[in-house]
């Protein structure tokens, strides 16, 4: 999380922002390979739902001058586009695109955001 008494001027300044950047790209990168056929449907839906965490978190950030209660609905987009990501994750380890340290690392880094998230919207209530 972040520490106390550091002010944070953007939002990708922000762990959770610089942790799901860095998971999103090398989703993006790793569904590059996936089939012809999968380039505009689950390759698709896992690099939309990954960059929306950080997209989500951006936007968020920059109401919050006027609004703390309208990041922390970012947030909970953020949160939901989390859970997304996992469940597309699966699909791709299921239909056999990416391998088991694939999904594990993956799911591993976005449970660690997931639960990243929820603190942090729970730091503005």
């Amino acid at each position: 999380m972040e520490k106390a008494g550091v002010y944070i001027e953007h939002a990708r300044d922000l762990e959770v922002y610089k942790r799901a950047y860095a998971v999103s790209l090398g989703v993006h990168r790793a569904t590059l390979a996936f089939p012809k056929m999968e380039q505009f449907a689950l390759a698709d839906q896992l690099r939309r739902s990954s960059k929306a965490i950080c997209a989500n978190l951006a936007e968020g950030f920059a109401k919050q001058t006027h609004s703390k209660p309208e990041f922390a609905r970012f947030i909970s987009m953020a949160i939901g586009s989390c859970s997304e990501v996992e469940t597309w994750i699966s699909y791709a380890f299921d239909l056999e695109y990416i391998t088991q340290a694939q999904r594990d690392d993956w799911l591993q880094s976005y449970a660690r955001i997931y639960g990243m998230l929820v603190n942090l919207r729970e730091k503005l209530r």
